[in-house]
């Protein structure tokens, strides 16, 4: 009886961490996605920002607005995509760190899933005495 009991105790905590590591990986790979969208973006505002420091400074620009272009100084623009830049790259030291700490949840649900599976087959190997 008292086998049983800890038999369901330990099939409880096996699916709790099975599905505390699926949603831990989902996590880390949402982190890798956004990362790459960031490193994207980075990536193009120095391609845009590359183009802009070639071009003389009399030359009309328009920075996109919502559905609407501005006319603005090639200066302010570069500015505001240094910006864009700086706050891109502090987003991905946040969501690397929080990635960090993610991997190690996982390792240590890993390690405790296979402690879980080690004590399993130890009791099974025990006999039952009547």
């Amino acid at each position: 009886m008292a086998k049983q009991a800890m038999d369901i105790e330990l099939k409880k905590a096996f699916t709790d961490l099975q599905q505390k590591m699926q949603e831990t990986t989902q996590k880390i790979k949402l982190a890798d996605v956004q990362i790459d969208a960031l490193k994207r973006a980075i990536h193009h505002s120095q391609l845009t920002d590359k183009e802009l420091s070639a071009l003389p400074g009399e030359t009309n620009t328009y920075l996109s607005v919502g559905r609407m272009f501005l006319l603005t100084e090639i200066p302010e623009v570069r500015d505001i995509l240094q910006n864009r830049m700086k706050t891109c790259e502090d987003k991905i030291k946040t969501l690397e760190g929080s990635k960090t700490f993610l991997d190690r949840s996982l390792k240590d649900s890993k390690n405790n899933l296979r402690e879980m599976v080690q004590q399993r087959q130890e009791m099974a190997s025990i006999p039952e005495s009547s």
